[in-house]
């Protein structure tokens, strides 16, 4: 199994590389950030000098979206980068959440997102790709190659996911639900003729590694709130109690009284009260690195590929160095 970190690109920005050196030291293959103009720093700024200052870290958006860069720039800026620091970027990609909704627009459609999709491959690759009606080339790529790791929850995004992504992001570590997305995903894959096992499978999620489980909940209760947002979107759309959205997915945002980004991503943010300790529980991963492992075990039986740790608490070197010493040896093993 691969690990990743995930980050904010709050600043100091040589605090975001600092901690993507240190997970490299400790066995991690993915750095991955936030990328939301308006609340963080630019991230492919930042990406740039973690390249610079680790050998083989892999690094890219925890998303980005279609919406907030045109789809040639997104594509020459992953190019260069790749060019710089030979192919260490994926692109992780989704509808857009926090960055839309921050700057007053909507997410992007499902229709806009995958044909986004296509287009920053294939330009990133070196292929001629039609933007906006134009067909474009960028004419100094050599070997270009750039994975589309695509974010979904919902039967709609999944299906996409499946049919057209080489990875799929799912930001949440409840047993149940990843299974019943994996699945969603691969069948997708398999009725668009694709081999459903060349879909690398990335789940995303708090982990804090301590023994005060009430602590490590405060700490990633944010998170509920943030997977929350993604879970009304659905609930509007398919209503309560859907056959296309599992209950265990939408029972808890019931109590949901609305979302101040403001505090997106946070520990501490007081947008996310309505979050119960069960869902902290079930959708991140808290306790001593035994628990963590067991938990991580359970997800690679599942066929995640990748868990990607949000480390976004008042732990970070410190869960960066238990996953060194004790959780990924024993998954890796």
């Amino acid at each position: 199994m691969d690990f990743g970190l995930v980050l904010q690109t709050d600043p100091p920005a040589s605090q975001v590389i600092s901690l993507m050196k240190r997970a490299e030291r400790n066995g991690f293959r993915y750095g991955w950030t936030f990328d939301s103009a308006v609340l963080w720093q630019e991230p492919f700024v930042i990406y740039s000098q973690i390249l610079a200052n680790t050998q083989k870290l892999h690094v890219g958006p925890m998303v980005t979206n279609p919406g907030t860069r045109t789809w040639e720039v997104t594509a020459s800026t992953f190019a260069t980068l790749n060019d710089m620091y030979g192919n260490r970027t994926v692109c992780g990609i989704g509808r857009g959440d926090s960055a839309m909704r921050v700057a007053g627009r909507a997410p992007n459609t499902l229709a806009r997102l995958g044909e986004a999709m296509d287009v920053i491959r294939d330009l990133a690759e070196g292929r001629e790709a039609s933007v906006d009606g134009n067909p474009i080339r960028i004419p100094w790529i050599r070997d270009g190659k750039l994975p589309v790791w695509m974010a979904a929850y919902g039967p709609k995004a999944l299906a996409l996911a499946g049919q057209k992504a080489d990875g799929f992001i799912l930001q949440l570590a409840d047993l149940y639900l990843t299974e019943w997305m994996i699945k969603a995903v691969r069948q997708a894959a398999a009725e668009a003729g694709r081999d459903p096992s060349a879909i690398t499978i990335c789940v995303a999620a708090p982990a804090y590694v301590g023994e005060d489980l009430a602590h490590a909940r405060d700490q990633c209760r944010w998170f509920g709130g943030m997977v929350g947002n993604h879970v009304a979107d659905l609930v509007s759309r398919y209503g309560e109690h859907s056959s296309m959205v599992p209950d265990e997915l939408t029972e808890y945002v019931k109590a949901r009284q609305g979302y101040d980004y403001s505090h997106h991503g946070r520990a501490g943010n007081p947008s996310t009260d309505f979050v119960p300790d069960e869902i902290v529980d079930r959708f991140c991963l808290l306790g001593p690195a035994e628990a963590h492992i067991e938990k991580l075990q359970a997800l690679r039986d599942l066929g995640v590929d990748q868990f990607a740790v949000y480390d976004m608490h008042d732990a970070k070197e410190s869960t960066i160095d238990a996953y060194g010493t004790q959780v990924i040896p024993a998954l890796n093993a």
